[in-house]
């Protein structure tokens, strides 16, 4: 089981050592930003690297959106990523669920969604990940999930398990593995967070393990039963102490 951190994306490698980090997440541009990526000038020892490098889409990203001035650019995004991934030889990007507005369809949305990864023109893994709040989002309740996958299950789409985002949105931990897997079949990496708030809160608020509302044996619970990599998206300071926790623990 490979225990990485998300990391700035300056000099990932680097951040890598220092925190003792067997696989990082990045972002390849600002995450909050309809630009597309940016060509890495070290490009070429990423690829070469020997850890897994993970890659975190755009959080504005919102494939399932009834508008199109959203729904376009979200598929752009997406498929720029995806090509920036494959040029730093990135293991998988990972994107979140997007949602619908109030007077939409959900069925909608899924069928948007699909849409979305048929028109992907990529070899890169994409991941979905379950989110932590909105009354009408597409990944954050797990039978929401369940409806979703049955309708992009057979593109080969991937799967990311957050914890915090599980804890926010209500789930029960203790169960989140076995829940996800019996509805997508995987859990291809796990977000290891601790919550700031409370269960059913909302609010996707990060915290350092041990730090935060979420039982930490709930946290080992879920790190055990997907037998993912994990990556801590904690604050920097403390995250090595994060992984540390986690070897010292499982």
């Amino acid at each position: 089981m490979l225990l990485g951190s998300h990391v700035a994306p300056d000099d990932p490698l680097g951040a890598a050592a220092a925190e003792g980090a067997e696989c990082v997440q990045i972002f390849l541009g600002d995450p909050q930003s309809w630009k597309k990526p940016k060509p890495r000038e070290d490009a070429d020892a990423l690829k070469a690297a020997d850890i897994p490098i993970y890659v975190h889409a755009p959080y504005l990203i919102n494939v399932a959106s009834p508008n199109n001035k959203v729904r376009i650019p979200s598929r752009k995004i997406l498929q720029q990523t995806c090509d920036a991934a494959t040029d730093i030889g990135a293991k998988a990007v990972i994107v979140h669920g997007g949602h619908i507005t109030e007077d939409d369809d959900e069925a909608d949305g899924f069928v948007r969604w699909r849409k979305a990864l048929d028109s992907l023109e990529t070899d890169m893994p994409v991941y979905l990940e379950n989110t932590a709040g909105g009354d009408h989002a597409m990944a954050r309740h797990f039978d929401t999930i369940a409806r979703l996958w049955d309708h992009i299950a057979d593109t080969g789409i991937g799967f990311c398990l957050d914890t915090c985002h599980a804890w926010a949105a209500g789930e029960e931990l203790v169960e989140a593995v076995e829940r996800i897997v019996g509805i997508t079949g995987r859990v291809d990496l796990v977000h290891c967070n601790d919550s700031k708030d409370e269960c059913g809160s909302g609010r996707d608020r990060h915290e350092n393990l041990t730090k935060g509302q979420i039982d930490p044996e709930a946290i080992l619970h879920v790190v055990r039963s997907a037998g993912a990599p994990v990556i801590c998206e904690t604050a920097d300071v403390g995250r090595k102490d994060d992984l540390a926790w986690l070897r010292d623990n499982l």
